[in-house]
């Protein structure tokens, strides 16, 4: 199993792909025993298929001054009735650089012979009874991605991400297909908790006795395996990026928020700024959290004390307060290093002139000046302005995985998870989405169809704001985000349909 791990993502095409935009691929030959994730080939700029516009469409999508909403021109496009809704940046870059993804699959055991679901399988229902047809498991997916400096890195993972998920779930379908509540390794003396109704946490407590024996097995459940599943299929996806980024020019990085719905559970993972919150009874619950060069201080300072040549001889990994002038040499600072929380005093010293490591505050924060997140894929070729100081080793693409127990939860048709790129959550809070969310859900009722896409388009109306002279303005007459939007609306009833 370590070696298939290892692997780069070998016997992938053993799963299916489908959604209701694009037919199931045809099964591979025979006598390839090891094929491979499709290739990301040098793509033009697009937006994601099941928008399905027109070339004039597209075209006018890409208008900075009318910043145009583009939603779904069929209600229920896409899988359980998600809406989705997005918008182009006000000239912040010139295409939109977020990337959206929206899919069913169905990964094989890597020991089984391929079969594929039947063309007129709906894939709306029950997932148990899919799983049976196929003989394996089978998964929703829901990917936002949102790119920087390009839309390559962006739109390769939003067509392959999937690939890899699959791949690395085909390891584990024996053990998911025999139990998803049950540890592997049971100790009669420990118990499992759920939280808030939203996750469960593996609590050990073993006697002393117990502990104090040299062979000791851990819990590993089921639930845990997935969460590694998605953590080692980031990590293979920014491995294809490295390798293909000049082959197949994928240019900059990207952001990712990924949810998945397999077997009751919802796994959002997030690699980024960009978040995802499920809405409750009309209560907001936060379902990840930003990874920025302030939430993720100690950790880049702890690398970069342990290794300083990644420094360049140019940066300090201390933080102070604000930068040192030459005239405080010798004087008395506020600092904080990796092992810090709070402040304390420290006598400036010469290498304490230096840049620091992480500067700003809030959406100014970056690395190095030069990044203002800490997770993601790609930026392999990203340099400190004019010098030959890769700041890559300080990025991660590992994402934090949060996890819902969907069906252990009974949901209205007014509880939903709503996902979205920084654009949005840059000029509006938790509370804010949920009471528009609600709003939208007032005015239409439970029979309207395409409730879950007005409710994406009102989220992206009101960020964007209205143009007025030469900016963009919220109601309240606030600066409107600038940035690119994208959001999907899910509804948590919709995997009952």
């Amino acid at each position: 199993m370590i070696g298939r791990v290892k692997a780069a993502v070998s016997g992938l095409l053993g799963g299916s792909i489908s959604t209701k935009q694009s037919a199931l691929p045809a099964p591979p030959s025979p006598e390839k025993e090891t094929p491979s994730v499709p290739i990301a080939k040098p793509q033009p700029p697009s937006r994601p298929p099941f928008l399905k516009l027109l070339p004039e469409e597209f075209q006018k999508s890409g208008d900075h001054n009318a910043r145009i909403v583009q939603t779904l021109k069929i209600p229920g496009e896409l899988h359980w009735d998600t809406g989705y809704a997005e918008v182009i940046n006000a000239g912040k870059s010139h295409h939109n650089e977020d990337q959206a993804c929206c899919e069913f699959v169905v990964a094989e055991d890597r020991d089984e012979k391929y079969n594929s679901l039947p063309r007129d399988q709906n894939l709306n229902t029950d997932l148990q009874s899919v799983c049976k047809v196929c003989d394996g498991v089978s998964f929703y997916y829901w990917g936002l991605f949102d790119g920087h400096a390009g839309y390559g890195c962006a739109l390769a993972a939003s067509r392959l991400l999937h690939f890899h998920i699959c791949d690395q779930l085909r390891d584990l379908i024996h053990i998911l297909q025999q139990t998803t509540a049950a540890p592997l390794c049971l100790n009669p003396d420990s118990r499992t908790e759920t939280v808030s109704g939203t996750s469960s946490h593996e609590i050990t407590n073993p006697p002393m006795e117990t502990a104090a024996r040299f062979h000791l097995e851990k819990q590993v459940f089921p639930e845990s395996l997935v969460v590694g599943a998605l953590e080692n299929a980031f990590k293979q996806m920014d491995e294809q990026i490295e390798r293909e980024r000049t082959s197949h020019s994928i240019d900059g990085g990207c952001c990712a928020l990924v949810t998945v719905y397999l077997m009751g559970k919802l796994y959002v993972a997030n690699a980024g700024d960009s978040r995802a919150i499920i809405i409750r009874q009309g209560k907001p619950i936060e379902m990840s959290h930003e990874f920025t060069p302030e939430t993720e201080r100690q950790r880049l300072q702890l690398l970069a004390s342990l290794k300083p040549e990644l420094l360049g001889n140019e940066f300090t990994c201390l933080e102070f307060p604000r930068r040192i002038q030459q005239k405080e040499l010798k004087k008395r600072m506020l600092y904080r290093d990796h092992t810090m929380t709070g402040w304390a005093y420290k006598t400036i010293e010469e290498d304490d002139m230096k840049f620091p490591l992480i500067y700003g505050e809030g959406k100014k924060a970056r690395v190095m000046a030069t990044i203002g997140v800490t997770r993601g894929f790609g930026d392999h070729d990203l340099k400190v302005y004019n010098s030959n100081i890769y700041i890559k080793p300080f990025l991660s693409c590992i994402p934090g995985v949060k996890v819902y127990d969907l069906a252990g939860c009974d949901h209205n048709a007014d509880d939903v998870m709503v996902m979205g790129t920084d654009g949005l959550w840059d000029v509006i809070t938790d509370r804010e989405v949920a009471d528009i969310v609600q709003r939208v859900f007032a005015a239409h009722g439970t029979d309207q169809p395409n409730r879950y896409n007005l409710a994406a388009q009102e989220l992206v109306l009101r960020t964007r704001g209205v143009r007025k002279e030469n900016s963009w303005r919220l109601p309240n007459g606030k600066l409107a985000s600038l940035d690119d939007i994208s959001v999907f609306v899910i509804p948590l009833a919709g995997h009952d349909r």
